[in-house]
Protein backbone atom coordinates (compact mmCIF):
# COMPACT_ATOMS: atom_id res chain seq x y z
CA UNK A 1 0.00 0.00 0.00
CA UNK A 2 2.79 2.19 0.46
CA UNK A 3 4.08 3.04 -2.94
CA UNK A 4 0.49 3.94 -3.83
CA UNK A 5 0.93 6.99 -1.48
CA UNK A 6 4.34 7.21 -2.25
CA UNK A 7 4.70 11.31 -3.30
CA UNK A 8 1.20 12.03 -3.61
CA UNK A 9 0.24 14.95 -1.75
CA UNK A 10 -2.66 14.31 1.13
CA UNK A 11 -4.02 17.27 2.44
CA UNK A 12 -5.83 15.48 6.32
CA UNK A 13 -7.70 17.87 7.71
CA UNK A 14 -7.48 17.89 11.84
CA UNK A 15 -4.42 15.97 12.08
CA UNK A 16 -3.27 16.45 15.93
CA UNK A 17 -5.36 13.91 17.38
CA UNK A 18 -7.25 10.82 17.16
CA UNK A 19 -8.31 9.21 13.56
CA UNK A 20 -6.35 12.24 12.00
CA UNK A 21 -3.02 11.78 13.45
CA UNK A 22 -3.05 8.63 12.80
CA UNK A 23 -3.48 9.28 9.38
CA UNK A 24 -0.91 11.57 8.86
CA UNK A 25 1.61 9.36 10.92
CA UNK A 26 0.55 6.58 8.41
CA UNK A 27 0.97 8.77 5.08
CA UNK A 28 4.29 10.18 6.31
CA UNK A 29 5.73 6.84 6.93
CA UNK A 30 4.65 5.23 3.09
CA UNK A 31 6.40 8.29 2.10
CA UNK A 32 3.54 10.85 1.04
CA UNK A 33 3.86 14.54 1.38
CA UNK A 34 1.14 15.44 3.66
CA UNK A 35 -0.36 19.17 4.76
CA UNK A 36 -2.69 19.31 7.70
CA UNK A 37 -4.23 22.10 10.12
CA UNK A 38 -5.73 22.08 13.70
CA UNK A 39 -6.48 25.48 15.68
CA UNK A 40 -3.68 24.24 18.31
CA UNK A 41 -0.70 25.62 17.79
CA UNK A 42 1.63 23.81 20.07
CA UNK A 43 0.13 20.34 19.15
CA UNK A 44 1.21 21.28 15.39
CA UNK A 45 4.29 22.34 16.48
CA UNK A 46 4.69 18.84 18.41
CA UNK A 47 4.00 17.11 15.06
CA UNK A 48 6.05 18.91 13.15
CA UNK A 49 9.19 18.55 15.42
CA UNK A 50 8.76 14.99 15.77
CA UNK A 51 8.97 14.92 12.06
CA UNK A 52 11.69 17.48 11.00
CA UNK A 53 12.78 16.13 7.77
CA UNK A 54 9.38 14.48 6.13
CA UNK A 55 7.74 16.67 3.86
CA UNK A 56 5.27 17.83 5.91
CA UNK A 57 3.21 21.04 5.88
CA UNK A 58 1.26 22.47 8.90
CA UNK A 59 -0.96 25.65 9.56
CA UNK A 60 -3.67 26.97 12.09
CA UNK A 61 -6.86 27.09 10.84
CA UNK A 62 -9.88 26.71 11.73
CA UNK A 63 -11.94 24.69 9.00
CA UNK A 64 -15.00 26.59 10.00
CA UNK A 65 -13.94 29.92 8.99
CA UNK A 66 -14.06 30.07 4.90
CA UNK A 67 -11.37 32.41 4.69
CA UNK A 68 -8.62 29.56 6.50
CA UNK A 69 -9.48 26.74 4.35
CA UNK A 70 -8.95 29.33 1.47
CA UNK A 71 -5.30 29.67 3.12
CA UNK A 72 -4.55 26.51 4.14
CA UNK A 73 -5.41 25.14 0.64
CA UNK A 74 -3.49 27.78 -1.03
CA UNK A 75 -0.23 27.41 0.71
CA UNK A 76 -0.50 23.92 0.68
CA UNK A 77 -0.64 23.90 -3.40
CA UNK A 78 2.35 26.74 -3.16
CA UNK A 79 4.32 24.33 -0.93
CA UNK A 80 3.90 20.85 -2.60
CA UNK A 81 2.80 22.18 -6.39
CA UNK A 82 -1.30 20.53 -6.10
CA UNK A 83 -3.43 18.15 -3.95
CA UNK A 84 -3.81 14.35 -4.86
CA UNK A 85 -5.72 13.76 -2.17
CA UNK A 86 -7.79 15.56 0.62
CA UNK A 87 -9.58 13.79 3.62
CA UNK A 88 -11.70 15.95 5.08
CA UNK A 89 -11.12 14.69 8.50
CA UNK A 90 -12.01 17.59 10.79
CA UNK A 91 -14.93 17.08 13.38
CA UNK A 92 -16.85 17.69 16.30
CA UNK A 93 -19.16 16.06 18.06
CA UNK A 94 -22.04 17.39 20.94
CA UNK A 95 -23.60 15.62 23.94
CA UNK A 96 -27.02 17.57 24.83
CA UNK A 97 -30.92 16.91 24.35
CA UNK A 98 -32.66 19.87 21.91
CA UNK A 99 -34.88 20.75 25.03
CA UNK A 100 -31.71 22.06 26.83
CA UNK A 101 -29.16 22.74 23.49
CA UNK A 102 -28.31 26.43 22.99
CA UNK A 103 -29.03 26.79 18.92
CA UNK A 104 -25.64 28.05 18.67
CA UNK A 105 -24.17 24.47 19.41
CA UNK A 106 -25.84 23.16 16.60
CA UNK A 107 -24.13 25.92 14.36
CA UNK A 108 -21.04 25.31 15.71
CA UNK A 109 -21.04 21.77 14.66
CA UNK A 110 -22.34 22.25 11.22
CA UNK A 111 -20.05 24.54 10.40
CA UNK A 112 -17.01 22.13 11.71
CA UNK A 113 -18.45 18.97 10.11
CA UNK A 114 -20.22 20.32 7.04
CA UNK A 115 -19.26 23.56 5.79
CA UNK A 116 -15.27 23.24 6.76
CA UNK A 117 -15.85 20.27 4.36
CA UNK A 118 -17.27 22.39 1.81
CA UNK A 119 -15.33 25.38 1.98
CA UNK A 120 -11.49 22.89 1.87
CA UNK A 121 -13.00 21.25 -1.02
CA UNK A 122 -14.10 23.75 -2.79
CA UNK A 123 -10.37 25.54 -2.61
CA UNK A 124 -9.16 22.17 -3.81
CA UNK A 125 -11.19 20.95 -6.49
CA UNK A 126 -9.23 22.73 -9.35
CA UNK A 127 -6.56 20.87 -8.04
CA UNK A 128 -7.45 17.42 -7.68
CA UNK A 129 -9.54 17.51 -10.93
CA UNK A 130 -6.17 18.53 -12.46
CA UNK A 131 -5.02 15.44 -11.11
CA UNK A 132 -8.02 12.99 -11.42
CA UNK A 133 -7.36 12.51 -7.32
CA UNK A 134 -9.58 11.77 -4.26
CA UNK A 135 -12.12 13.80 -2.29
CA UNK A 136 -12.49 11.98 1.18
CA UNK A 137 -15.36 12.60 4.05
CA UNK A 138 -15.26 11.36 7.28
CA UNK A 139 -18.41 10.46 8.20
CA UNK A 140 -20.41 8.54 10.80
CA UNK A 141 -22.72 5.82 11.77
CA UNK A 142 -24.40 9.29 12.51
CA UNK A 143 -24.94 9.64 8.87
CA UNK A 144 -27.00 6.80 8.56
CA UNK A 145 -28.94 6.63 11.93
CA UNK A 146 -29.79 9.78 13.83
CA UNK A 147 -28.27 9.63 17.31
CA UNK A 148 -30.22 11.07 20.20
CA UNK A 149 -28.23 13.99 22.14
CA UNK A 150 -26.49 14.47 18.67
CA UNK A 151 -28.75 16.19 16.69
CA UNK A 152 -26.59 18.78 15.46
CA UNK A 153 -23.65 16.18 14.97
CA UNK A 154 -25.98 13.73 12.78
CA UNK A 155 -27.28 16.40 10.31
CA UNK A 156 -23.84 17.49 9.65
CA UNK A 157 -23.47 13.95 8.54
CA UNK A 158 -26.53 13.54 6.81
CA UNK A 159 -25.81 16.42 4.95
CA UNK A 160 -21.98 15.43 4.61
CA UNK A 161 -22.79 12.46 2.68
CA UNK A 162 -25.73 14.08 0.49
CA UNK A 163 -23.42 16.69 -0.69
CA UNK A 164 -20.65 14.10 -1.28
CA UNK A 165 -22.62 11.80 -2.80
CA UNK A 166 -23.48 14.36 -5.18
CA UNK A 167 -20.51 16.05 -6.21
CA UNK A 168 -19.65 12.81 -6.82
CA UNK A 169 -22.13 12.20 -9.23
CA UNK A 170 -21.35 15.89 -10.58
CA UNK A 171 -17.33 14.58 -10.89
CA UNK A 172 -17.69 11.20 -12.62
CA UNK A 173 -16.59 12.88 -15.89
CA UNK A 174 -13.40 14.06 -14.60
CA UNK A 175 -12.15 10.95 -13.39
CA UNK A 176 -12.37 12.19 -9.51
CA UNK A 177 -12.59 9.71 -6.92
CA UNK A 178 -15.47 10.39 -3.79
CA UNK A 179 -16.15 8.09 -0.84
CA UNK A 180 -17.48 8.99 2.59
CA UNK A 181 -15.98 6.68 5.65
CA UNK A 182 -17.98 5.92 8.60
CA UNK A 183 -15.84 4.96 11.67
CA UNK A 184 -18.21 3.79 14.04
CA UNK A 185 -16.99 4.11 17.94
CA UNK A 186 -12.83 4.73 17.63
CA UNK A 187 -10.65 5.86 20.20
CA UNK A 188 -10.06 9.80 19.63
CA UNK A 189 -10.86 13.36 21.46
CA UNK A 190 -13.88 13.59 19.40
CA UNK A 191 -16.03 12.90 23.09
CA UNK A 192 -13.74 14.90 25.00
CA UNK A 193 -14.31 17.77 23.09
CA UNK A 194 -17.74 17.06 22.77
CA UNK A 195 -20.11 20.17 23.13
CA UNK A 196 -22.33 20.64 26.03
CA UNK A 197 -25.48 22.07 25.89
CA UNK A 198 -24.11 25.69 26.52
CA UNK A 199 -21.11 25.03 23.46
CA UNK A 200 -18.26 24.35 25.93
CA UNK A 201 -16.35 21.14 25.70
CA UNK A 202 -17.66 18.63 27.90
CA UNK A 203 -13.99 17.42 29.17
CA UNK A 204 -14.74 13.70 29.37
CA UNK A 205 -16.25 10.71 27.75
CA UNK A 206 -19.28 8.66 28.46
CA UNK A 207 -17.91 5.70 26.86
CA UNK A 208 -15.38 2.94 27.89
CA UNK A 209 -12.72 3.76 25.26
CA UNK A 210 -10.91 0.58 25.94
CA UNK A 211 -13.23 -1.41 24.13
CA UNK A 212 -13.34 0.18 20.57
CA UNK A 213 -11.24 0.03 17.49
CA UNK A 214 -7.96 2.25 17.68
CA UNK A 215 -7.38 5.19 15.59
CA UNK A 216 -4.26 3.65 13.94
CA UNK A 217 -6.42 0.50 13.09
CA UNK A 218 -9.08 2.76 11.67
CA UNK A 219 -6.64 5.19 9.52
CA UNK A 220 -5.22 1.73 8.10
CA UNK A 221 -8.59 0.90 6.79
CA UNK A 222 -9.59 4.16 5.93
CA UNK A 223 -6.31 4.02 3.51
CA UNK A 224 -7.20 0.96 1.83
CA UNK A 225 -10.59 2.30 1.04
CA UNK A 226 -8.81 5.25 -0.72
CA UNK A 227 -6.48 2.91 -2.78
CA UNK A 228 -9.13 0.27 -3.66
CA UNK A 229 -11.41 3.58 -4.50
CA UNK A 230 -14.43 2.46 -2.18
CA UNK A 231 -17.73 4.55 -2.53
CA UNK A 232 -17.95 3.60 1.14
CA UNK A 233 -17.35 2.47 4.05
CA UNK A 234 -18.62 1.25 7.09
CA UNK A 235 -16.41 0.54 9.93
CA UNK A 236 -16.61 -2.32 13.45
CA UNK A 237 -19.44 -4.48 13.48
CA UNK A 238 -21.78 -2.18 15.54
CA UNK A 239 -21.87 0.54 12.96
CA UNK A 240 -22.69 -2.19 10.45
CA UNK A 241 -25.31 -4.02 11.99
CA UNK A 242 -26.74 -0.55 13.04
CA UNK A 243 -26.77 0.34 9.65
CA UNK A 244 -28.50 -2.68 8.46
CA UNK A 245 -30.85 -2.37 11.01
CA UNK A 246 -32.21 1.25 10.46
CA UNK A 247 -32.26 0.25 6.79
CA UNK A 248 -34.84 -2.29 6.86
CA UNK A 249 -36.04 -2.36 10.89
CA UNK A 250 -36.59 1.22 11.68
CA UNK A 251 -38.68 1.04 14.71
CA UNK A 252 -36.92 -1.37 16.34
CA UNK A 253 -33.44 0.35 15.93
CA UNK A 254 -35.34 3.38 17.72
CA UNK A 255 -36.10 1.45 20.42
CA UNK A 256 -32.61 0.27 20.73
CA UNK A 257 -30.64 3.31 20.37
CA UNK A 258 -32.79 4.33 22.67
CA UNK A 259 -32.21 2.18 25.45
CA UNK A 260 -28.24 2.31 24.51
CA UNK A 261 -28.42 6.18 25.36
CA UNK A 262 -31.00 6.95 27.95
CA UNK A 263 -31.45 5.91 31.40
CA UNK A 264 -34.44 6.15 33.93
CA UNK A 265 -35.18 8.76 30.99
CA UNK A 266 -31.81 10.95 31.02
CA UNK A 267 -28.71 11.09 28.11
CA UNK A 268 -26.10 8.48 30.11
CA UNK A 269 -24.15 8.58 27.02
Amino acid sequence: MSVYFKDKVVVVTGGTDGIGRALVDALLNMGAKVATCGRNSDKLYQLQAHYPSSYLHTMVADVSIENDCRRFMETTIKVFGGVDILINNAGISMRAVLKEANIEVIKKVMDINFYGVVYCTKYALDSIIERKGTIVGVSSIAGYRGLPGRSGYSASKFALQGWLEAIKTELMQDDVHVMWVCPGFTTSNIRNAALNKDADSHGETPMDESKMMSAEECAAHILTAIRKKKRTLVLTFTGKRTVFLNKFFPKLTDNMVYKFFFKDGKLVK
